[in-house]
């Protein structure tokens, strides 16, 4: 297992040196001049061109990349040109509200699609399975930002039941410590901090939970519909064995292994969907820094984002995959 994760490791320092080259081409090749934008209106040519000194852009393109990946090694991913502010801090300040909403929207969508898949397998044959197909095939038809906007409507503006904005209501601060919310609010004991933060997360964490619950209950239907004809299930039958016991101690044990790398796969692309997500709802993240570093051509914090988005799914894979290797002794003894 050891070796395993070191070749997870192996792998993925190099998959993110390539990403980051990828990204810092394509973002110099794009017809936007960050001298520019990083001065005011009306700035001559001599100002531009001292400032394309300055930040290194008259050096040839793999010159750039050098310096940049050099400071990058050392935490140092440049400056902000819309905020004038470090961006390594600046993703550092936006990441946990992501981090939270993400892995809240992915426990909802592991709970829903393992419920959905089981639930879906005991109907198999039966007059309701139909109608479950349905409701399953709507959930996946429709994409997160959709489901967002539904819940803004419903639940924020027709029933006034939940907040549609931000992550504390006003008047509410945010105790210092790891910025996260849960977290900074329980060692604090600022309770009404906790709750507030709660209901909050509630609208943009289901909204993509069940986006991403659907395809989770397809995946493990056919995963129990594989497992249920092994032979070992029959003899299990043939001893005396419970169909419910059979389900929930044999049957789910065995299918869930082909589901969780997907489950990690899907927290990958979940994380990408939480971007407009919380653009829709003005949750403080990572998709709220990227929008504005793409209004302004904030070259600097757009690759710094993409970079840590990428960091993300390699992490959240090799999670999956280790995860995979612990559950499953076939995989290790392989």
């Amino acid at each position: 297992m050891l070796r395993t994760l070191a070749w997870r490791v192996a792998v993925a320092l190099p998959t993110l040196l390539v990403v980051s080259a990828l990204i810092f081409a394509a973002l110099r090749l794009l017809p936007v001049d960050p001298a520019v934008t990083s001065l005011p209106a009306g700035a001559t040519r001599a100002e531009i061109a001292t400032m394309r000194h300055a930040m290194g852009l008259d050096r040839p393109l793999p010159v750039q990349y050098a310096i940049w990946l050099g400071r990058a090694l050392h935490g140092d991913f440049g400056q902000s040109i819309h905020l004038h502010r470090p961006v390594g801090g600046l993703v550092r300040d936006a990441l946990p509200a992501t981090i939270e909403l993400a892995g809240s929207a992915m426990a909802i969508a592991s709970v829903l699609g393992i419920g959905g898949g089981l639930l879906l397998f005991a109907l198999r044959g039966r007059r309701l399975e139909p109608a479950l197909e349905t409701v399953i095939t709507l959930a996946m038809s429709l994409p997160e930002f959709l489901w967002a906007l539904l819940f803004v409507f419903v639940f924020g503006v027709a029933l006034n039941l939940l907040p549609v904005t931000g992550r504390l209501a006003p008047g509410l601060a945010q105790p210092p410590g790891t910025g996260f919310l849960f977290i900074d609010s329980l060692r604090a004991g600022r309770f009404d901090v906790f709750w507030s933060a709660l209901l909050h997360l509630v609208m943009p964490a289901s909204a993509l939970g069940i986006a991403f619950a659907a395809p989770i209950a397809r995946v493990l239907r056919t995963s129990l519909l594989a497992v249920w004809e092994q032979d070992y299930m029959r003899q299990a039958r043939l001893r005396g064995v419970s169909e419910t016991r059979l389900l929930l101690a044999h049957a789910l044990r065995n299918a869930a292994l082909p589901t969780l790398p997907f489950i990690g796969r899907q927290f990958g692309v979940l994380v990408g969907g939480a971007l407009l997500v919380e653009v829709i709802f003005g949750d403080p993240g990572i998709g709220s820094l990227m929008v504005d570093a793409l209004r302004h051509a904030d070259l600097p914090v757009i690759q710094a984002v993409g970079l840590a988005y990428c960091a993300a799914v390699l992490a959240i894979n090799a999670a999956a995959g280790t995860l995979q290797l612990i559950l499953d002794p076939r995989l290790r003894r392989s």
